[in-house]
């Protein structure tokens, strides 16, 4: 099996940074994998194992003081309204004084080896199309995975042999950590105990069982991260047993099904690599949770935000080219963790604003609950998480057609998301608002205050909320007692407003002007997606968006901007949803430049802080110039564009796989002058279908058979 290893790239950088390793992982747990000739290193880490470093609190009582934070907002008082959540929260809880974070996700530990047979000529690189990292230097080659099925760190050292260790991750953990290492034998199992005073459903520690085999051409290594209480000699029984060979084989099917639905021919462009260097990273990360701000990998004790998920705009463009890109199993474990924390987003809503419904804060962790904020980080005036999360729920159901969880999944939760928003926003002259607001992380103006009344994000989403209840009213065939309400609140909706500049504003009130130097652009939210029909009704709203984005971009690609790659992604997206081809390829290009390291994996800052929400963002961005669809509803019918912002630099190129909102597979190639595509629908499908020149008219698909055009 070792000749059919084939790195999707090459690299001779040797490092002792974790941040700079390759990765492998399952989704459960992960792999990074690094080191040198003299002394590899393969850390470990497990989608479970965050350090309970801050007890979680209730959110703070502030729905009495509603009256009176809307008066101050109204008299134009933003920071006093913030702190005056702040000291509310402190007088009800002195936990409050201070910052509150999510626990942080935490490396469980690192497996070494130390060759017999140092030399030179080191080489490593990853095969994208099975997991496996390759480090190899002469005569010496080492192989590393983590299986599917197996669920453990399989290593294969050919040539030499050597030591393995196994030690705890570098660093000083933020509370202390008891290790200890047992050695049975030539196995090796390291123990971590969180001491101190722990809370009630704490994690209390884990184990990193390490299981080494001598063979006649080199070691094999097996290492597995398990939470929770185990003995040694119970982790090292639990490691299944086999050859390199067969587990890769079994590793291999399962990584391929999903990782090889999608293939894209650009001619050698760097956007083809990087293409599958995403999906590899967020197919390698996804697991029984969706992936963490640092995906499923970790070698430190403070990450970047305590990983974890952070939702205002992260964890979506982490997820944004699942659904296009054919692989919609990668969904469902953020619905499955949002079941897990319902509990806490009723009792955020009850607590913060006296609300039913669902509040979702903008960090999830070990809990649901809102901990986190500040006097400038106004958290808990954003009141739109659930309304966002929701349209992931519409996105699955669009990009599979499962009607069963439409009604038993999506169906529920947009429901709670929607009763929030009828209790929480005010109609007064037949015009809805939403106060307190806030535009995720963007100060209007510059001035350095977040809080703010009637960001424009919040009526995008919400009506898209609106929207997606009432299409489903109608899928479903039910007479929902809530949808005159529906339709009522989505009529009082205010109109997006134009700011002087002629530029979509990112808040509705006009008090709040642009600040374009800025690193998210959530009034572009609609066209994250499938768009929003007042853009379609009123070109001059169109117009309004193309606007923003060109002045957006502008700050992005000087050298003022430097932060949050995915940022950019979402911009590009935003673009060639609105058929800008050029502006497209042009955030493209920064991203390509500045945000990927030598070993495949993206950055969160220009070449700083691993971060995998731009491994979603860029394969998503690229689907984005060749592929755009709208929502289908329930007449059924699919709308579809083919290469709606494909640049003059892919004058050819193929792709074969992706998926259109329907569901509609869209196999596609074009050189210049000719475009040619393969639709297929499991049901019987009208499809109005857009090229580059214009309208193609409308096609009828009958179910699976392939139709060309």
């Amino acid at each position: 099996m070792q000749s059919n290893v084939n790195p999707s790239f090459r690299d001779a950088e040797s490092t002792e940074d974790w941040e700079r390793a390759l990765i492998s992982g399952n989704g459960r747990q992960g792999a990074l994998c690094y080191g040198s000739p003299a002394r590899l290193r393969f850390t470990l880490a497990h989608e479970d194992l965050f350090q309970p470093v801050t007890e979680p609190l209730p959110a703070p009582l502030t729905a009495p003081a509603l009256p009176r934070l809307r008066e101050l907002l109204d008299a134009d008082r933003f920071r006093d309204a913030a702190r005056a959540v702040c000291d509310l929260a402190v007088e009800e809880h002195p936990g409050y004084e201070q910052t509150r974070w999510i626990d942080p996700l935490i490396g469980a530990g690192t497996v070494t080896f130390t060759p017999a047979n140092p030399g030179d000529g080191y080489l490593r690189g990853t095969d994208f199309s099975t997991g496996v990292a390759r480090q190899e230097w002469t005569g010496v080659t080492v192989d590393a995975f983590v299986s599917r099925p197996a669920d453990m760190l399989v290593v294969r050292v050919a040539g030499t042999d050597g030591t393995v260790g196994v030690e705890p991750i570098g660093g000083t953990p933020e509370r202390p950590i008891h290790y200890t290492v047992d050695r049975l034998g030539d196995d090796l199992v390291l123990t971590g105990r969180f001491e101190g005073s722990l809370w009630p459903g704490a994690l209390r520690g884990w184990t990193l069982a390490v299981r080494v085999r001598r063979t006649e051409e080199g070691v094999l290594i097996f290492a597995r991260t398990v939470t929770g209480p185990r003995t040694p000699a119970d982790a090292l029984a639990e490691l299944p047993s086999g050859s390199f060979d067969d587990l890769l084989k079994e590793h291999a099917a399962e990584h391929a099904d999903l990782f090889g639905r999608v293939r894209l021919d650009l001619g050698g462009h760097r956007a083809e690599q990087l293409f599958d260097a995403g999906r590899y990273a967020i197919v390698s990360s996804t697991g029984r949770r969706p992936p963490t701000l640092q995906g499923v990998w970790s070698g430190t004790y403070a990450p970047p935000w305590r990983s974890g998920w952070t939702i205002d705009g992260n964890l979506q463009a982490a997820l944004l080219a699942v659904h296009p890109t054919g692989a919609p199993e990668l969904m469902p474990p953020l619905f499955d963790l949002l079941d897990e924390q319902i509990g806490d987003f009723r009792e955020n809503a009850r607590r913060l604003y006296g609300m039913p419904g669902l509040f979702v804060p903008a960090h999830l962790g070990t809990h649901g609950r809102q901990n986190h904020f500040g006097p400038i980080w106004c958290l808990t005036f954003w009141t739109t998480g659930a309304a966002w999360l929701a349209r992931l729920y519409l996105e699955h159901w669009q990009h599979t057609g499962d009607l069963d969880f439409l009604r038993e999944r999506a169906l529920p939760f947009l429901r709670e998301a929607a009763e929030f928003h009828l209790s929480f926003v005010s109609v007064s002259g037949g015009r809805a608002r939403f106060s307190p607001s806030y535009s995720p992380e963007n100060d209007p103006g510059g001035s350095g205050d977040q809080a703010t009344v009637d960001a424009t994000l919040d009526v995008q989403a919400v009506g898209a909320l609106l929207r997606g209840l009432l299409t489903i009213n109608d899928v479903l065939g039910l007479d929902d007692p809530d949808a005159l309400r529906w339709r009522s609140l989505l009529a009082a909706l205010p109109p997006m407003r134009v700011n002087d500049a002629g530029e979509l504003a990112e808040w509705v009130d006009p008090r709040f002007p642009d600040n374009h130097e800025h690193r998210h652009c959530s009034h572009l939210y609609p066209f994250y997606y499938g768009g929003d029909p007042a853009f379609d009704e009123d070109p001059a709203l169109r117009a309004a968006a193309v606007r923003a984005v060109r002045a957006r971009l502008r700050w992005w690609l000087s050298e003022a901007s430097d932060e949050m790659g995915y940022g950019l992604a979402l911009l590009g997206v935003a673009a060639a949803h609105l058929g800008l081809a050029e502006e497209a390829y042009a955030a493209l290009t920064r991203i390509s430049e500045a945000y990927w390291r030598p070993n495949m994996a993206p950055t969160h800052n220009r070449d700083h802080m691993f971060n995998v929400d731009l491994a979603g963002g860029t394969p998503a961005l690229v689907t984005a110039m060749l592929l755009r669809s709208r929502d289908v509803g329930a007449d059924g019918i699919a709308r579809i564009d083919l290469l709606p912002a494909c640049p003059a630099a892919w004058p050819s190129g193929s792709v074969h796989g992706l998926v259109a909102r329907g569901p509609v597979t869209v196999d596609l190639d074009w050189s210049p002058g000719t475009v040619r595509a393969v639709l297929t629908s499991a049901v019987d499908r009208t499809v109005h279908l857009g090229l580059p020149s214009g309208p193609a008219g409308t096609v009828t698909l009958r179910a699976n058979v392939p139709y060309r055009v």
